[in-house]
């Protein structure tokens, strides 16, 4: 940890002497806000767990199927083996401070990665190197194209039996219709993987599996693949060249690049989302992963580098440009609450602009649930937090650019702006999906209806594309989620956080029906021999019946 933090130093001070910045700019440069999306079991959360061994964050390696994993901490991942919420976590690398959501792979929960892909700049797709895109990895693609975040795809599993690192790249060619470059080559494939050709440094990197892959070797390619790497080569440079006007003068004329001036011209295409990198290993078994940090840190962008954040003010809503400075009045959104057993409820929070220190007052701007207008109201900030899955790390301030948490704010909601007081500016807001399946809820026993109606407020609060409503044809209250098993942990967490059992069914419909026309009938009643005959005419009409009676009718 000591070389890291030299590291760091060392990095901050050659970016304030070459580019003449303060020691808070510097600092924004040196930041990493990305997030972790993919298809479900493409490898996201055991690749954010190699990420925080690798960087020492974490000293073992957690695993998914075991149970172990540090960012699947709910019981009810731990039992089933996904990511059901979206995790925040910090960990450095190389001087950088690189902030990690690893999302949720299942369409269930893909509110998850819709409000978390609003407050990144940059993205890591994982691909299956079997199964290449898939449906999900469509649907998270168009959510990051929506909120223009760059991204690097790491085409993961390259050990599995019919893994094809160029097939994958097709899909992506074929279903996501972007343009990309290869940073790398394979080594071997399937049990044969070993390690990749590093494309931009002309350098062999092969993983040592005795030390959980965290010590690697760096050689010359070896002849038999030097032939193909240097076609790759040239592949990469031709593409790349034509982002810096400088560097692509320097290709006619000499045929190459130097290192830095390829990373430079990787680093704008990629940020401009001219083309995305690919890179490819295997996380399960430990290869790549260092590789993979590297480009998160050459190749996505910092807060400074991203597009101004859309904005306007909240007396006139007419937009304004907004952008991230650390001179600004402070500015932030709610992307994202959790309850926590032992300090309550947990915002997290976008910092976009300022500072923000613990003891501060801002202001809230929230949306009111019944008449949909903002609203304004005064807070008081009480302890800042870095999250890390479920852990906490108080801190005392933070800045433009960074993400944390804030603890005790029950008042907040998903989407909300906090700002500075006086400071006139509402941040956009994330799209929240629209429910699609609806059940019927209620208490199992006398003593679990007292506390359904708490425990049902808490987890909409947290979750925002769960909808809690109540019938009034047949009074029944009703659950509204994105599928079958977002309602299932739902119902889940109920019982095992809450201690509020419930049963659960299929909403009642109630029977509809009128007259819509009117109509003449003749008919004859008939009865016991102690009845008479009667031959009844009848007249309908709206509401209303009219009978008449031809014959008396005694009643015995």
């Amino acid at each position: 940890m000591a070389n890291l933090e030299n590291l760091e130093i060392q990095n901050l001070e050659n970016l304030k002497q070459n580019e003449k910045l303060s020691e808070t700019e510097s600092f924004q440069r040196l930041i990493r806000n990305i997030g972790i999306i993919a298809h479900i079991d493409a490898g996201k959360t055991t690749t954010t767990e190699r990420i925080l061994f690798y960087t020492g964050k974490n000293r073992g390696l957690g695993e998914v199927h075991d149970g172990t994993a540090t960012m699947d901490f709910m019981k009810q991942e731990q039992e089933r083996g996904i990511t059901i919420t979206a995790a925040a976590t910090t960990c450095k690398w190389r001087g950088a401070t690189i902030n990690i959501i690893d999302t949720p792979g299942h369409v269930d929960f893909t509110v998850e990665v819709e409000r978390s892909l609003r407050v990144l700049d940059g993205a890591v797709t994982i691909l299956d190197a079997v199964g290449g895109v898939q449906p999900q990895t469509e649907t998270v693609w168009n959510q990051a194209n929506k909120y223009k975040v760059p991204r690097l795809c790491f085409i993961n599993k390259m050990d599995r039996l019919g893994a094809d690192f160029y097939k994958a790249i097709d899909s992506i060619h074929d279903r996501l219709k972007c343009s990309t470059i290869e940073l790398v080559m394979p080594i071997g494939y399937e049990s044969e993987f070993k390690g990749v050709v590093d494309l931009v440094r002309m350098k062999e990197l092969i993983w040592d599996d005795e030390t959980l892959g965290a010590n690697y070797t760096i050689s010359d390619i070896r002849p038999e693949l030097l032939e193909k790497a240097n076609v790759k080569r040239k592949q990469l440079l031709e593409a790349v060249a034509a982002e810096d006007e400088d560097c692509l003068n320097q290709y006619f004329e000499n045929g190459e690049l130097s290192e830095e001036n390829v990373k430079k011209c990787i680093r704008k295409g990629a940020i401009a989302f001219k083309f995305v990198p690919i890179l490819c290993g295997s996380s399960f078994k430990n290869k790549c992963v260092q590789l993979l940090l590297d480009c998160i840190v050459d190749y996505l962008p910092n807060p400074l580098e991203v597009d101004p954040i859309k904005a306007t003010t909240f007396k006139t809503n007419a937009p304004i440009d907004f952008k991230c400075e650390r001179k600004a009045p402070f500015a932030g959104l709610v992307f994202k609450l959790m309850t926590d057993p032992f300090v309550g409820a947990i915002s997290f929070l976008r910092i976009y602009s300022g500072s923000i220190k613990k003891g501060d007052k801002v202001t809230l701007i929230s949306m009111d649930k019944v008449s949909k207008r903002l609203a304004k109201k005064s807070i008081k900030i009480g302890r800042l937090l870095r999250m890390h899955a479920n852990e906490r790390e108080d801190i005392e301030e933070a800045f433009a650019g960074d993400i944390i948490a804030l603890s005790g704010l029950t008042e907040i909601r998903t989407g909300d702006t906090l700002s500075a007081e006086n400071y006139d500016v509402v941040l956009q807001r994330m799209t929240i999906p629209t429910p699609v399946v609806e059940r019927s809820i209620e208490p199992a026993t006398q003593k679990d209806r007292d506390s359904l109606s708490a425990a049902l407020g808490k987890l909409s609060s947290e979750d925002p594309s769960l909808e809690i409503g109540l019938n009034p044809e047949t009074s029944q209250t009703l659950i509204k989620g994105m599928g079958e098993l977002h309602l299932e942990i739902i119902v889940d967490r109920l019982k095992e956080e809450f201690g509020v059992n419930v049963i659960v069914g299929k909403p009642a419909v109630a029977f509809r029906e009128t007259i819509k026309q009117r109509a003449e009938i003749d008919y004859t009643h008939k009865k016991t021999k102690r009845w008479s005959r009667s031959i009844c005419k009848s007249y309908y009409g709206f509401w209303a019946i009219k009978w008449r009676i031809n014959c008396k009718v005694y009643w015995r």
